[in-house]
């Protein structure tokens, strides 16, 4: 695990080639089986592999979401927040399981925020995908993952580079 976690690196530029659907399947597995709070599972997941919705998604955001328009697959973890009150952290949860699995498999992933974010100065984030996908107003939008064959090569992070100054032992100080 050790060894995923220090090549899992944020892979924003993705070959056209199309992910297999076992490989889809494997991805869908993981996700269903993430952690939630008092195992209530409220996210859900819409996967997208349309390019024009891949190209509106891409525009979600004012910074940050435009490489969703050359990906394969993007993933939208949202969540039922009648549910629970920790559903961002059930769906922050989920995505970290998506993505590693995704590089498991030997697949590059990215990662964008869209709760607390704007598409333009009247209109957040979330709403513009909730009416792009047709959401209820109840199913909340944490993130969008874009995933695919990687087309640029990051090196692992080093342990060397680390912060280890943020690891404290019984107290703060």
């Amino acid at each position: 695990m050790i060894e995923l976690l220090r090549r899992r690196r944020s892979i924003r530029k993705f070959t056209p080639e199309k992910i297999a659907p076992e490989t889809i399947k494997t991805i869908i597995e993981a996700a269903l089986m993430s952690p939630s709070s008092w195992g209530i599972k409220p996210w859900e997941f819409i996967l997208v592999d349309d390019p024009e919705k891949l190209l509106k998604l891409s525009k979600a955001k004012q910074y940050g979401s435009e490489f969703l328009k050359n990906v394969p697959l993007g993933i939208v973890v949202c969540a039922d927040s009648l549910k629970s009150d920790v559903w961002g952290e059930d769906c922050s949860l989920a995505a970290t399981i998506i993505q590693l699995t995704a590089l498991s498999l030997g697949l590059g992933s990215c990662w964008t925020q869209i709760r607390s974010r704007q598409y333009d100065y009247k209109k957040t984030s979330e709403t513009y995908i909730q009416e792009l996908l047709r959401l209820p107003d109840h199913i909340k939008v944490e993130s969008i993952l874009g995933i695919g064959h990687p087309a640029e090569k990051k090196s692992p992070v080093s342990a060397d580079k680390l912060p280890f100054d943020k690891i404290r032992y019984n107290r703060w100080a």
